[in-house]
C-alpha cells in the first residue's frame, strides 16, 4: 500500500456558509453529492483529469510498472500493416472514414495514420472528443507532422458523433484504443458497445483495446507503483474537491489502496479514511461523515480473456474478426464487425 509522499493540504474553512459553485464544477458537485451519499461511497474516475491529473497520468504512462501504454504502442507498431489492411475497404480506391473516440495526443494513432498514408489509402481521420481544446491541439500537431492527412475533428460525445457520421457514404473504421473499455462496469460496458454498434453497418469496423489477464502481481503493481505516482493521481481527486468545492479533505488522514481480483479481472482503486472524520463542502453547504477505514471507490480497470471478449462482442451485436496481440500476450487490439 502506498501512502501519499507529500504534506497534507491545508484545511479549508469549516463554516457552513454557501458559496456559488462555478459552472465548470456544477456536474462535479452533483456527482459528489450522489456518490458520497451512497452506503458504499464512490466517485467516478472521469474527474481525475483536470490539468494536474492529466500531467500525473502522463507520468504514470512512463513508469516501469505501467505496461499498458508501451505494450499497445509496440503491438500497433508490430501489426500496423495488417491492422491498416483490416480497417480499409476491400476496394483500395474507396474512400473511408477513420473515427477515433477519445484520441488524446494521438501518439499511438499516428502509427496507423502514417501506415495508411504510406499505403496510399484514401481516408479522412475524424478524431472525436467533447473537448474542443484537446481536438484543436491534436489537429495542430497533425498539420505539422502529417500535412497531407485529411482531418475533420468532431466535438461531440461518442454516440452523437457516430450517428452523425452514419449518414456519410463509405466505410466507418472506429478506433477505441487504450484500455478504456476496462473502466466500465460490466453492465455499462455492454450498453456502451451496443450503442457504438447500433449505427454501424456490416461493412464498418471497430478496433477496441483490451488489457488481457496475466500475472496478478504485475497487474497490481501497475496501479500501485513504488514511486507513489498512482497514489498521487488518486489523491489529486481530493485536491480538486478542496479547490473547486471548498472541501477540507486533510490528506494526511487518507491512504491510497488498490486491489486486483483475478476471478473477476477487476482492479479497484480506493481512497481510505484512516480515522473517523467529517469533511465539509463549503461551496455546497454540506458535510459528509467518514468512519475509520471507510473507503471511497474511485476507479475500476477490468482485465479480459479471449472467451470473455468474444462473449462481450456477441452480446453487443458484434463479432470478433481478428485479435492482434503483443509478443508477451499482455494486450489485445480486437477488430470487431457488426453482426
Amino acid at each position: 500500500m502506498s501512502v501519499l509522499p507529500f504534506a497534507p493540504h491545508p484545511s479549508m474553512p469549516t463554516e457552513s456558509t454557501s458559496a456559488p459553485v462555478p459552472a465548470a464544477s456544477a456536474d462535479l458537485a452533483q456527482h459528489v453529492r450522489a456518490g458520497l451519499s451512497k452506503p458504499s461511497k464512490a466517485l467516478s474516475s472521469m474527474y481525475f483529469y483536470d490539468d494536474e491529473g492529466s500531467r500525473l497520468f502522463q507520468q504514470i504512462m512512463a513508469l516501469p510498472e505501467y505496461y499498458p501504454t508501451r505494450t499497445e504502442f509496440a503491438l500497433l507498431t508490430r501489426h500496423q500493416v495488417a491492422i491498416g489492411q483490416a480497417l480499409r475497404p476491400q476496394n483500395p480506391d474507396e474512400h473511408f472514414f477513420l473515427l477515433e473516440l477519445g484520441a488524446g495526443d494521438g501518439l499511438k494513432t499516428k502509427i496507423l495514420l502514417r501506415q495508411l498514408l504510406e499505403s496510399n489509402a484514401r481516408f479522412t481521420y475524424v478524431p472525436v472528443d467533447i473537448s474542443e481544446a484537446a481536438l484543436n491541439g491534436l489537429a495542430a500537431s497533425l498539420r505539422a507532422e502529417l500535412p497531407e492527412l485529411r482531418v475533420e475533428p468532431v466535438v461531440a460525445d461518442y454516440a452523437d458523433a457516430l450517428r452523425l457520421m452514419a449518414s456519410r457514404p463509405g466505410r466507418k473504421a472506429v478506433l477505441f484504443l487504450g484500455s478504456n473499455i476496462g473502466n466500465f462496469f460490466p453492465e455499462d460496458r455492454h450498453a456502451f458497445l451496443s450503442n457504438l454498434a447500433r449505427p454501424l453497418t456490416p461493412d464498418d469496423r471497430l478496433l477496441v483495446g483490451f488489457d488481457l489477464q496475466k500475472d496478478p502481481r504485475r497487474i497490481r503493481a501497475a496501479y500501485d507503483d513504488e514511486q507513489g505516482v498512482t497514489a498521487a493521481f488518486n489523491f489529486n481527486l481530493l485536491h480538486r474537491l478542496n479547490r473547486e468545492l471548498g472541501a477540507n479533505f486533510a490528506l494526511a488522514h487518507w491512504q491510497h489502496y488498490t486491489d486486483y481480483d483475478p476471478m473477476s479481472g477487476a482492479v479497484r482503486s480506493f481512497l481510505v479514511s484512516t480515522r473517523a472524520q467529517t469533511v465539509q463542502f463549503t461551496a455546497l453547504d454540506w458535510q459528509v461523515e467518514f468512519a475509520a477505514w471507510e473507503m471511497i471507490h474511485t476507479e475500476n480497470s477490468y482485465k479480459f480473456t479471449r472467451p470473455g471478449i468474444t462473449a462481450l462482442a456477441r452480446e453487443a451485436g458484434l463479432q470478433v474478426q481478428q485479435i492482434f496481440t503483443d509478443e508477451q500476450d499482455f494486450f489485445a487490439d480486437v477488430l470487431l464487425q457488426p453482426a
